[in-house]
């Protein structure tokens, strides 16, 4: 009787191991189109057919099954296998990205459920990047040229070249800067000497740089003398359209209420008919008073007859 109690109490003293869920490698990184293995291992107390399920959380969080009832479910199922708990995915892209969660339930065990997560990260070679280089420029002008690969991942990172050869990012006596994250090339005050080919080269060290085509890029000088040239003949013009219209009216080519009489005023020409202030030596009396339609009010009292008249 004795010895029935102690192996009972033996019995129950030894420890017990709930169902228990692992992975051999949780981040799990590989190129695009290559096949990706997700490692689930998992242990259980008693229940020797434990219900397997894996589920993805993509980048917008969203929740998806990927193995459910025994079967391979949405996009995986024609591309997917599984050996016991551990699936291995065939020719992965971008798409395929994102965190997975391996759930293992056991019923008959004390604690039931068991999970690992297993991050899968596709990694995308450089793409030929976008260039953006101005073909002319002015010295003295900021010029900006960007180079952009929005593709790779890891994110790439850039280098200029001119002519040929790649610019130091940084040079104590460059009239530049270069951001080799961005891609972004600034010339704060450009000039003749910065005149050449340029191109990009994209590389994050996944697959082969790539580059985008050589773009030529001229710097001309600011020729001050023809801007200065321009803006006189422009004033000469307008000062020769402004007296030709000014002296057809004054042949009668236009009326006497035209606007072109402040123009004549402005420029102080002082022919011109129908311009008030200007001096009646210069004028007819009475033909200024036929074309006005104006005549000045009477000064004397005898002046009034008719109106005095027309009253009674």
């Amino acid at each position: 009787m004795l010895v029935c109690v102690s192996l009972l109490i033996l019995i129950h003293s030894v420890p017990v191991s709930p169902v228990t869920v692992s992975s051999r490698n949780p981040k799990v990184e590989v190129h695009e189109f290559s096949d990706a293995e997700l490692s689930c291992e998992f242990k259980t107390e008693k229940d020797t057919n434990p219900r397997i399920e894996w589920k993805r959380k993509d980048k917008e969080k969203d929740v998806s099954f990927v193995y459910y009832g025994e079967r391979f479910v949405g996009p995986f199922q024609d591309r997917a296998d599984i050996e016991g708990a551990t699936v291995r995915l065939r020719r992965v892209t971008q798409a395929d990205a994102g965190e997975y969660r391996c759930e293992v339930s056991a019923p008959s065990d004390s604690i039931s459920l068991g999970e690992t997560n297993v991050t899968l990260r596709v990694l995308v070679p450089p793409q030929t990047p976008s260039c953006d280089v101005p073909s002319s420029a002015l010295t003295g002008s900021q010029v900006e040229l960007r180079c952009r690969d929005r593709h790779s991942i890891p994110p790439a990172v850039y280098t200029w070249y001119k002519d040929n050869r790649a610019l130091p990012i940084r040079h104590p006596n460059a009239t530049y800067t270069v951001n080799e994250f961005t891609g972004v090339l600034m010339f704060q005050t450009v000039s003749r000497s910065d005149a050449g080919q340029y191109h990009c080269e994209a590389k994050n060290g996944v697959g082969p740089p790539k580059s985008c085509q050589h773009t030529h890029m001229q710097i001309d000088d600011l020729n001050v003398a023809a801007v200065v040239s321009a803006v006189v003949l422009v004033c000469v013009i307008l000062f020769l359209c402004a007296f030709g219209v000014c002296l057809a009216h004054r042949q009668g080519y236009f009326s006497r209420d035209s606007v072109c009489v402040c123009v004549c005023r402005s420029f102080w020409i002082p022919h011109c008919h129908g311009v008030t202030h200007i001096s009646s030596q210069n004028l007819n009396p009475s033909e200024h008073t036929q074309h006005s339609g104006y005549s000045h009010p009477p000064k004397e009292p005898q002046d009034f007859k008719h109106t005095q008249s027309f009253m009674l």
